[in-house]
């Protein structure tokens, strides 16, 4: 069976599609934004086009991406550093803590979530994380003892890093789960 083209159907080339939506996403700019920027460059489309095009081949291109860069058996990830950070967070009413794991390029690799901020629950987390990326160079966290107490059972106590300010990679993917929680709270009260 043939694989069918998602653009069939669609006057406008797939390049320009994907620029619009690539645009949409990995920047901070809004549909009309995009709108414009495109209409820079002699392109001529509504913000309602971008949108729906954002809806039907978003999912699409992300998919390709995560094929392309995070597939296991690929290896086209990096493992050369990596920072490991923790934060709580509430669950109906429970704090519960996310656990997180994100490259040098600040990529998140994995996220967990555990009742406990302990030698077990870390061991698990890393154990996730290193059966699906495989063997690292360096791992950075903070001075959480969980984690080197976790690293000495599996074995990789000289390749972690410990430091105040090294972990701001990790520290910083944390922000935008926080702003939505924030955002959350405002719409309770």
């Amino acid at each position: 069976m043939t694989k069918k083209n998602p653009f069939r159907y669609f006057k406008t080339s797939p390049e320009i599609i994907r620029i619009a939506v690539m645009m949409y996403v990995r920047f901070p700019l809004s549909l009309r934004n995009v709108e414009d920027l495109l209409h820079e460059r002699g392109i001529d489309i509504c913000h309602e086009t971008v949108r729906y095009w954002w809806n039907r081949f978003g999912p699409l291109f992300a998919r390709e991406i995560r094929k392309n860069r995070l597939h296991p058996s690929s290896r086209n990830h990096s493992n050369w550093r990596w920072h490991l950070d923790e934060v709580f967070v509430k669950i109906n009413g429970e704090t519960h803590y996310l656990w997180r794991a994100v490259d040098h390029e600040g990529e998140v690799l994995e996220t967990f979530v555990s009742r406990r901020r302990d030698r077990k629950a870390a061991l698990v987390f890393l154990r996730k994380i290193m059966k699906r990326y495989g063997k690292l160079h360096v791992i950075v966290t903070d001075r959480l003892r969980s984690y080197r107490a976790a690293m000495k059972t599996i074995g990789n106590t000289e390749v972690q890093e410990v430091g105040h300010w090294k972990n701001n990679r990790c520290e910083n993917s944390h922000l935008p789960f926080r702003r939505r929680e924030q955002a959350m709270l405002k719409f309770r009260r």
